[in-house]
């Protein structure tokens, strides 16, 4: 017989002992010797360890032994229906089956008046629930042990069902240790000992990680619940908290508060400060930013997720002893990931430093999806038709990103610096002329997810919202799989307007809110702008990269032609020169040679000058150019 099972037979023996000894007590004319043997196996099994789960729960809860008793004659119905009956003729009315405070003070030693008490154990933890019939006093209304308590005491512990729908499991990684870093906020938690821990930062699944971790070294179960799911009337919440009291103590557990992405002006805040100052003990709140009231005192700690020095060691032993240290380098500086998903994917890619790249990109994509737009880069440089300074300066960027763990960690350059570690750029140029195009190209050379945010979308028309969701698109994007590339950055960058009411304030909080980001943001962002002028000349200075895409000339205009048609695409001669004087950009460019093969297509023909011209007298009437006659003209002897 195993312990749980020697433990199960003790509990069996003290509840058949407890309910033999109820039964003479309700029958008023008790065996006394019967009684005797009765409360002597009730002692005998108290003392065994661990001890009954009456006597477990009447400790926990601090019980009196007259508290104890009343609630083994509330539970006793439920566990001898046999004990209704008797109930009912030690109250003299066959009418009132069911225990009273009354009839408990009548017939139990110790009994005490401040049972009754609201505030004292058996009301007080929601041990049993008062019935009272119309005009009946609280001394003869009817009791009823509470369902969870009633199973408790059979031994079948487990979590309440009216919490079960709130919470959530926190589960540690079991055989992989946190990097220091992280022990040490673990550690942090452990220290503080009846205080409310603040874990801050943006990284969800960093705070929730130490949490558990924290929650196994006490030898606790972490529960999460959202601040979303907390009951706003002031009686509710109580009740909430008491009962979370109780099951802390039967299982027993750790609470983690999560607060979201909500702040302490959010609704929510008056909810949660109250019910951490109800339960009382040790408990994790979680939110981005501390909170200045959490209903009692408070230990504040920032969680990041581990750093890139910590990530190697980590992707080393998940790779495997054949691992190339530039993978093994290249991997633990792009992708911010907790030490158990690195673990995860090493596995899943069996040691392949490519499928693990696939792998951590595919792992950050849930998230950005469904907050901007995920471009697929098909161009790569040789698409690219710019100016030689704008080509040169790209290729800058694409040689800054990979390095910036040398740079920052190896060499130490951003011991000094809390921002500006990422790479942000400006994109500059009027419409058409391959900013898009380069942003692909940069995502491709670069192996990463390209997401494209509008941001004349992302401005909300209500104050605060613009910053909530461009907090929540950085932070989704913080573990590094993706390059944003932030389109018609006009509707927010415009220069700092002149405040005269509170819009005007809050839009310039907005537009500095986006560039503290960005500065704060590790992986590459882009800014996309057709009117550099707009832009206000302090902001510019806070850019690492400033790309300028003219319009191009008549040289640039005609490798534009020429790259424009596939190879497969039949064509007759066509006149590179000729169609390079036309004051087409890129995009226009493509537009034309696209429209010009479906005219070609349904006419049966090769595309030819003259379906090229007519598509591209059809574009610029399109965006009202002024259209020339002879520009588009087109004789058989291939003149104008």
């Amino acid at each position: 017989m195993n312990a749980a099972q020697d433990w199960e037979t003790v509990n069996g023996r003290f509840l058949t002992a407890s309910l033999e000894w109820l039964r003479l007590l309700l029958r008023l004319d008790a065996d006394e010797e019967r009684l005797a043997a009765a409360e002597d196996a009730i002692r005998e099994a108290e003392a065994c360890s661990p001890p009954p789960a009456l006597v477990q729960l009447a400790r926990q809860l601090g019980l009196s032994r007259f508290e104890r008793d009343t609630l083994l004659l509330c539970a006793s119905v439920e566990l001898d229906p046999s004990i209704a009956e008797l109930c009912a003729r030690a109250h003299g009315n066959e009418l009132t089956p069911y225990p009273t405070f009354g009839l408990a003070m009548s017939i139990l030693p110790e009994a005490a008046w401040e049972i009754v008490a609201p505030q004292r154990g058996l009301r007080g933890w929601r041990l049993v629930e008062v019935t009272a019939r119309p005009g009946q006093g609280l001394i003869a209304s009817a009791l009823r042990a509470d369902e969870r308590i009633v199973n408790y005491l059979k031994g079948l512990n487990y979590l309440d069902d009216r919490l079960a729908p709130l919470l959530a499991p926190l589960e540690p990684v079991v055989g992989i240790d946190l990097p220091p870093s992280q022990q040490s906020v673990v550690d942090g938690i452990l220290a503080a000992d009846g205080l409310v821990v603040q874990l801050a930062g943006p990284d969800e699944v960093s705070k929730q990680l130490v949490a558990a971790h924290a929650a196994e070294e006490r030898g606790l179960s972490a529960l999460r619940l959202a601040i979303t799911a907390l009951p706003t009337h002031p009686a509710e919440l109580d009740d909430l908290a008491r009962l979370w009291q109780r099951e802390a103590l039967l299982l027993p557990l750790s609470l983690y508060l999560d607060a979201g992405d909500a702040d302490d002006s959010d609704h929510h805040r008056s909810a949660a400060a109250r019910f951490l100052g109800k339960v009382g003990g040790s408990a994790v709140f979680a939110a981005r930013e501390s909170w200045s009231d959490v209903g009692r005192r408070s230990l504040v700690l920032d969680v990041e997720p581990p750093t890139p020095a910590e990530r190697v060691p980590a992707w080393c032993a998940a790779l495997g002893p054949g691992a190339e240290t530039a993978d093994v380098d290249s991997l633990a500086a792009q992708f911010a990931l907790e030490v158990p998903a690195i673990a995860q994917i090493g596995v899943s890619s069996g040691g392949d430093a490519a499928e693990a790249w696939k792998a951590c990109r595919a792992r950050t994509r849930p998230r950005m999806d469904s907050l901007a737009q995920r471009l697929e880069p098909k161009v790569d440089w040789d698409d690219l038709v710019l100016s030689p300074a704008a080509d040169g300066l790209l290729r800058r960027i694409a040689e800054q990103v990979p390095q910036r763990t040398t740079v920052y960690e190896t060499w130490g350059f951003g011991d000094r610096a809390t921002r500006g570690l990422g790479v942000s750029v400006l994109f500059a140029g009027p419409s058409g002329v391959g900013k898009t195009m380069a942003a692909e190209v940069l995502a491709r050379r670069l192996n990463l997810d390209l997401y494209r945010i509008d941001l004349s979308a992302v401005v909300d028309k209500y104050i605060g919202e613009t910053e909530k969701n461009l907090r929540r698109l950085f932070d989704a994007a913080e573990t590094g799989g993706a390059i944003l590339f932030f389109d018609e950055a006009d509707s927010l960058f415009g220069k700092r307007t002149e405040v005269k009411d509170s819009h005007d304030r809050y839009a310039n909080i907005e537009t500095n809110f986006l560039l503290q980001r960005m500065e704060q943001y590790r992986g590459l962002a882009i800014l996309a702008t057709n009117m550099r002028s707009a832009l206000d000349t302090a902001f510019l200075r806070r850019l690492r990269f400033v790309v300028d895409f003219t319009f191009p000339g008549p040289a640039e205009r005609r490798v534009l032609w020429e790259k424009a048609f596939p190879e497969r695409a039949p064509r007759g001669e066509l006149d590179f020169d000729r169609l390079a004087q036309l004051q087409t950009n890129g995009g226009m460019t493509r537009n034309i040679v696209l429209n010009a093969a479906f005219l070609a297509a349904s006419r049966g023909s090769a595309i030819t000058m003259p379906i090229v011209l007519d598509a591209a007298r059809a574009e610029f009437e399109k965006l009202e150019m002024p259209v020339r006659a002879k520009d588009f003209a087109w004789e058989a002897g291939g003149s104008s």
